[in-house]
């Protein structure tokens, strides 16, 4: 009888490791902190998936770059050593240059006409392009509005005369701040706090997401609402990953990402509106300005940039009409 009962709690074990193991895990990796919309997106797509798969899918999130730097997240889903992930413009100009488009200074009038641009012709096809680096593009998320944080005001582009500005490493913002008169720096995001409160540089530019979730208040006095930039987040897969996946698994998670992409959209939008509050709160002084300078000041960019694809750029421009 003890070894009758014995070998069936053997075979228990034994089913339930099976079990364990058939379970695909998804590791999906961004860059910004766990307090960042990007974060609740990712944990509600896992929650989404796990119910659509019956559990067999799980997926695992590791933000404020456990997998590292964007790059190195990119690169990782090259190479299939990083399942998912979720990443800004920045480093994508350098895997697909078409992207540089999207990132043109007063580009987008208002979120919506950025989601209709995203979500539609020109936003899928620059995801299209990126299969032929072996990278699956499924959608676009919301990083937000990026705004100046410096430790002067900031009322005018002559006052960003040689202000040594962190940008990511990105063309098209990197022109612009030059455009401006501005002394931009490119700079892995982990070094700008210890950066800014050493004096290494002088401003940042980001949303108002992560100027909160990284407490920059504590080294940056103002925040200029500019609005100089719509930020997307690319949500992608690597194509090794992918295809390991059956079928019915590819059709739950392109499911759930849709239905994430709501959901993550709506929360960038709520937080931007509570944080900001706060950060007034924290003490920092937030300053609505007139852009019309900044934008006369860059008006130009867009003729400059020879990875800009001039016909999207039309399509975006129209989609506003």
């Amino acid at each position: 009888m003890k070894r009758l009962a014995l070998l069936l709690s053997t075979i228990a074990m034994v089913g339930l490791s099976a079990s364990a193991h058939a379970q695909t895990v998804i590791k999906a990796g961004h860059g910004a902190q766990a307090g960042h919309p990007t974060q609740f997106g990712l944990v509600k797509f896992g929650e989404l998936v796990a119910a659509k798969t019956g559990g067999k899918v799980k997926v695992e999130v590791y933000p404020d770059r456990q997998l590292g730097e964007e790059r190195e997240m990119v690169e990782g889903l090259q190479l299939g050593t990083v399942d998912m992930a979720v990443v800004s413009t920045g480093p994508l100009n350098a895997f697909v240059p078409q992207v540089g488009v999207i990132d043109l200074p007063f580009l987008f009038k208002d979120s919506q006409h950025a989601y209709k641009v995203l979500d539609g012709e020109v936003g899928q096809d620059l995801l299209k392009r990126m299969e032929q680096k072996g990278i699956l593009g499924l959608a676009w998320w919301e990083n937000g509005w990026r705004h100046l944080t410096t430790k002067k005001s900031i009322k005018a582009p002559d006052d960003l005369k040689g202000v040594k500005l962190r940008t990511m490493q990105n063309p098209v913002h990197i022109a612009a701040f030059k455009q401006i008169g501005a002394a931009p720096i490119p700079m892995a995001w982990g070094e700008v706090f210890t950066s800014l409160g050493q004096g290494v540089i002088d401003a940042q530019e980001n949303p108002v997401t992560v100027i909160y979730t990284n407490s920059l208040w504590e080294v940056q006095k103002y925040l200029t609402l500019t609005g100089h930039v719509y930020g997307p987040h690319a949500v992608m897969f690597s194509k090794a990953a992918w295809d390991r996946l059956p079928a019915d698994q590819q059709k739950a998670v392109r499911e759930a990402i849709t239905e994430a992409t709501a959901y993550q959209r709506e929360t960038s939008q709520r937080l931007e509106k509570e944080q900001l509050e706060e950060l007034k709160k924290k003490g920092m002084v937030v300053e609505t300005i007139d852009t019309a300078p900044f934008r006369a000041a860059t008006a130009e960019i867009a003729s400059s940039q020879k990875n800009v694809d001039q016909a999207m750029l039309e399509k975006i421009r129209a989609a506003g009409n």
